[in-house]
Formats: C-alpha cells, sequence, structure tokens
C-alpha cells in the first residue's frame, strides 16, 4: 500500500510536468502523456503500476463521463441528436461487423466472435482525447458538438457490442434475436435508469439542507450510483451516467445555489484533470506488458496484423462519415434535418477525429485468461496488442496531424451569422441592464431616492444602457473592442493593486485577518467574472 502510494504519487508529478511541457509546444495532453508513458513502462519502480479492468470501469469512468456530460450543452446535443445518435449506435455496429470480417479473414486462428469482440473493443473513439484535441484546433462548433456527443454515447453501445460476444466466445452459441432484444434493452433501461437516479438527486439537492460542500460531494456520489445502479441489473451504466448527467445538467441552475455551482465547477476540473492524466499515462505503461505477452516471436505478426486493422478502422470511419452526410442528404427531402446540406469537408475532418482511448484498452484487458481451466483464451495477447496499437496509432497520428488537416481543408462555420459574438454579448447587456432598469423603476422607485447602495445599482445600469445604445451597430463595434480592453487593462491594474492594500492592511494589529481574507474572495471573484465576461463565446 505504502509502496502504490509513492508510485501514484510520482506519476501524478509526471503527469503535472507532462501537461505544462504539453502546453509548451502546444500539443492535446494525452498524447504528451501517452508517448511519456512509453518509456516509463520500462522503469523498474513504475512495472507494478498497471490498468486494471475494474478501476477503469468502476473508479475512472463514472466520474469522467459525469464530468463530460456536464459541460456538454443540451441544447446543443439536442440539436444534432440524429448524427450523434448514428454514430453511437449504426456505426459502431457496422464498424464492428467490419473488424469481425477483416480480422477473421486475415488474422490466423481468429473467428467470428473474437474478431467481433475486437470490434467491439476499438469501435468507439474517446471523449477525452477529442475534448482535448478540439480545444487546440479552430473548427465550427457544430463539428465540436458532434465528436464530443459522439464519443459521451458510443462507449454503451460498444461495450454491449463486447459483451455479447464475450459470451459468444465464452459458450461457443449466438442468437441474433435474443442479442437484438438484449441490445436495445440493455440500453433503454440504463437511460431510465440514469434518469431515474437523476431524479432522485434532484431531490435530495433541491428540498434537504443541504450546503455548499454537501452539494459537491453529491455531485460526487451520482455518477457511481448512476453506474453502479444500471450494471446490477446489466443494463448499460454509460448511459445511465451520460443521460443522468446531461438532465442534472441542464437544471443546475434550479437546484444547486451559486456558490454551490462555483465550488463545484473548481472541484470538478482538479479531479477530472488528475483522472484523465493519470488514465493516459497508463495507457503508456501497459505497452511494455503487452509485448511480453506476446513472446519474442510474436511481435512482427502483431505488427502486421495492427497495421491492417488500423487501416480497415481508419477507412471504415471514412466510409461512414460520407455515407452519413449522404443519408442526411436524402432524408431532408422527407424530414426537417439540422443541416440539409453537409459539403464534403465535414466528413473528412469527422472521419479523422477516430481517436481511441482508455476504455478499450481497459476493455480488452477485461477479456478473462482463460477460456476454461486449462484452455487459454483465444487470441488475447494478439487482441490486447491490437486494441493498444490502434489506441497509439489513431491519438498520436491523428491527434497530431488533425491541426494541419483542419488548416488544409479550411473549413467555413455553416453556423456564422451576420450577428458577431460581441454584438450578441452587447444586445444581452442591455436586456440585462433593462430589465433591472424596469424592476427598479416600477418596484423600487422609493428606495432609489432615499437608499445610497440602490440608487449607485440604478445609476450603473442607466449608464450601461446609455453606453451600448449604438454599440450593436457594425461600425462601433471596433471601438466597443477597443473599449473592453482598455477596461479589462485597468479593472485588471485596480485589482491587483487593491491586493496589495489588503495584503498590507493585514499586518496591522487593528485590522481582522478574516475580514481581509473576506475582502480578497471577493476580488477574487470580481477578476473571474471579468474573465468570464470577455471570454464568453470566444
Amino acid at each position: 500500500m505504502h509502496n502504490a502510494v509513492i508510485q501514484y504519487s510520482c506519476l501524478l508529478a509526471i503527469v503535472l510536468f507532462s501537461v505544462m511541457l504539453a502546453q509548451k509546444i502546444k500539443v492535446a495532453y494525452p498524447i504528451v502523456l501517452v508517448l511519456v508513458g512509453l518509456p516509463l513502462g520500462f522503469v523498474p519502480f513504475l512495472r507494478g503500476v498497471e490498468i486494471k479492468p475494474e478501476l477503469i470501469f468502476v473508479i475512472f469512468l463514472p466520474p469522467l463521463l459525469y464530468e463530460a456530460a456536464w459541460n456538454t450543452s443540451w441544447k446543443d446535443f439536442w440539436k444534432w441528436r440524429r448524427v450523434i445518435t448514428s454514430f453511437a449506435l449504426p456505426v459502431v455496429i457496422l464498424t464492428s461487423c467490419v473488424i469481425a470480417f477483416f480480422a477473421a479473414r486475415f488474422i490466423p486462428g481468429f473467428t467470428l466472435a473474437t474478431g467481433f469482440l475486437l470490434g467491439g473493443i476499438i469501435s468507439p473513439p474517446d471523449a477525452v482525447s477529442a475534448s482535448a484535441i478540439l480545444k487546440n484546433v479552430k473548427v465550427p462548433k457544430r463539428f465540436v458538438t458532434i465528436v464530443e456527443g459522439e464519443s459521451l454515447t458510443n462507449d454503451a453501445s460498444s461495450l454491449v457490442v463486447f459483451r455479447f460476444a464475450l459470451a459468444a466466445v465464452l459458450t461457443g452459441s449466438f442468437v441474433f434475436r435474443d442479442a437484438a432484444v438484449d441490445f436495445v434493452l440493455v440500453i433503454v433501461m440504463g437511460v431510465v435508469i440514469g434518469i431515474a437516479v437523476a431524479l432522485l438527486f434532484y431531490a435530495i439537492h433541491r428540498w434537504l439542507p443541504t450546503s455548499n460542500n454537501m452539494d459537491v460531494i453529491l455531485t460526487f456520489i451520482t455518477p457511481y450510483v448512476m453506474y453502479m445502479a444500471a450494471e446490477q441489473f446489466h443494463f448499460s451504466g454509460v448511459l445511465a451516467v451520460v443521460s443522468g448527467g446531461l438532465f442534472l445538467s441542464a437544471r443546475q441552475q434550479q437546484f444547486l445555489s451559486h456558490r454551490s455551482r462555483l465550488q463545484g465547477v473548481n472541484v470538478w476540473e482538479a479531479v477530472a484533470f488528475v483522472l484523465n492524466g493519470i488514465v493516459f499515462i497508463l495507457i503508456g505503461l501497459e505497452f511494455p506488458v503487452i509485448v511480453k505477452d506476446l513472446g519474442p516471436n510474436g511481435l512482427a505478426p502483431a505488427i502486421k496484423y495492427s497495421a491492417i486493422i488500423i487501416g480497415v478502422l481508419i477507412v471504415t470511419r471514412f466510409i461512414c462519415t460520407f455515407g452519413a452526410t449522404i443519408i442526411t442528404m436524402v432524408m431532408s427531402k422527407v424530414i426537417t434535418v439540422a443541416d440539409p446540406h453537409p459539403g464534403w469537408k465535414a466528413p473528412i475532418l469527422l472521419g479523422w477525429t477516430g481517436m481511441r482511448g482508455v476504455v478499450s484498452l481497459a476493455a480488452a484487458l477485461s477479456i478473462p485468461i482463460v477460456l476454461s481451466p486449462g484452455h487459454p483464451f483465444p487470441n488475447r495477447d494478439m487482441i490486447l496488442f491490437i486494441t493498444f496499437s490502434v489506441i497509439l496509432a489513431t491519438l498520436v497520428l491523428q491527434g497530431l496531424t488533425l491541426p494541419a488537416l483542419v488548416k488544409l481543408v479550411n473549413m467555413p462555420d455553416p453556423d456564422y451569422t451576420d450577428v458577431s459574438v460581441e454584438q450578441q454579448r452587447q444586445l444581452v447587456r442591455k436586456k440585462l441592464s433593462y430589465l433591472s432598469l424596469k424592476i427598479l423603476d416600477e418596484e423600487f422607485a422609493e428606495f432609489t431616492k432615499t437608499n445610497g447602495m440602490i440608487k449607485s445599482v440604478h445609476l450603473r445600469y442607466a449608464t450601461d444602457m446609455e453606453l451600448l445604445k449604438d454599440w450593436e451597430k457594425d461600425d462601433n463595434i471596433a471601438r466597443a473592442s477597443d473599449f473592453y480592453k482598455d477596461y479589462r487593462k485597468v479593472m485588471a491594474r485596480l485589482l491587483r493593486e487593491q491586493r496589495k492594500l489588503l495584503l498590507t492592511l493585514n499586518k496591522k494589529e487593528n485590522i481582522s485577518d478574516t475580514l481581509v481574507k473576506h475582502q480578497l474572495e471577493l476580488l477574487d471573484l470580481e477578476e473571474e467574472k471579468l474573465r468570464q465576461h470577455f471570454d464568453a463565446g470566444e
């Protein structure tokens, strides 16, 4: 136990420095972490650290999925639901079928059952990889929504395929009708359980006397309850967490106080960062173990078969993206679709974003070592090596080249409107100021005259209305932008000097340390408000 604590502490330090390096060289941190982890797997001190499937599926996966779902816009998710669903279900199944056929055809000892097992493992792109890499490239918002939505939901269908394929290998039988019914049941009931648990926690947050700390702790318990409840009944724990997370995220303003939301965001960002960092570096650490299990004569053929599967996987995804585009164009003549003319640029970029991650490797590692007493599981080592190769190739090759491809394709933003982000910001501020002035004038007019603090609030909103009255016009946007830059510069200087003064006052005996800390917290909130206001929409 003592040694494990030291090992993971060292890993955490390595994660921090690796992420710093990634930021310095402007590369997505999952890529750097995996590459850093590769040589670390040969360090004797770290050889005992390995990916345990139960560690990933039970401890890491629920909070990571929940955090990703919480940060997903339900509005955008629903708008692109058909595209996301098509990639999360039909594309995963089709990819598994294609991989099964080619594996059974080209890899000695593989049957259709073991091929489907491999297909279920490597078919889903990874949510964390996609999000981290897309942060470093400028692509249309709809593209990010589709990729993240797909990555968020396709783990469920792939793990269901994996479950049925594993059962087929273990039992030697497969009944398509029963599997199809169970497939639908596992998915639907996973969503139902996720929403049911979400409603339970919604009620706890809203109607029980919870504190801010309790609210944050409850948000950490929630994904585990969703996942465990669904898996207990052999339904999809992944979809339970995703559906429940989306449900609660869309209603967070109703049941969480402002302090709970602020505190929760900070805590969750730190926890998700640590979990993601450890997960990706563990992928690299697993490489020596996988190579060792192949044996000295198994590496060369394993590399050859991995190259075949990687090529098939990439080509299949491109076929699926262009196929989805054609189907969308045909269906637009019958039903209303979000975009009736997707074009050719979006399928190319979407086809190159199939980065795989730790869920695939954890699924491969969960394959039993023996099929029955005295009979090892067929081709387990080969499946593990191919899975690792797919993760490494897609994450490093596609992840590193995606920014260049985005620049080459130069995809315009189809959602661009004549109303710029700056104009939208001014419009929202004007509406907020107008509403505030209306309430102050109609309901609190007497306070405006007698209460100096309320009078200053009225003056502030009135000043905003006067300042913003003509800024929505195109010829004033540049001027407004310059004003904002100057305002931000001045405010940053004022806040910095106020902090210095407070720290100086804190050295005096007659000034309370608690009071100074409280004022410093207010300055922190003011600075965060300033950052959020000016960074929104950029």
